[in-house]
C-alpha cells in the first residue's frame, strides 16, 4: 500500500472548508464584541457628560 499526497484540488477544498468553519464563527464573535463594546462606550461617554453638566451647574 502506497500513501498518496493530496493534490491541488483536495488541498484547496480543505483550505476553503477550514476558512468557512473557522472564519465565519470568528467573524461573528468579533462582530458581537465590537457591537457590545461600542454600546458600553456610549454609556461611558454619557456618564462623563452628565458628570460635566453637574460640575457646570454647581458653578
Amino acid at each position: 500500500m502506497i500513501l498518496q499526497v493530496p493534490g491541488g484540488p483536495e488541498l484547496l477544498t480543505i483550505l476553503l472548508l477550514a476558512a468557512f468553519f473557522l472564519g465565519i464563527p470568528l467573524l461573528l464573535i468579533i462582530g458581537v464584541y465590537e457591537y457590545l463594546d461600542r454600546k458600553r462606550g456610549y454609556e461611558r461617554r454619557i456618564t462623563a457628560l452628565e458628570r460635566r453638566v453637574d460640575e457646570l451647574e454647581e458653578e
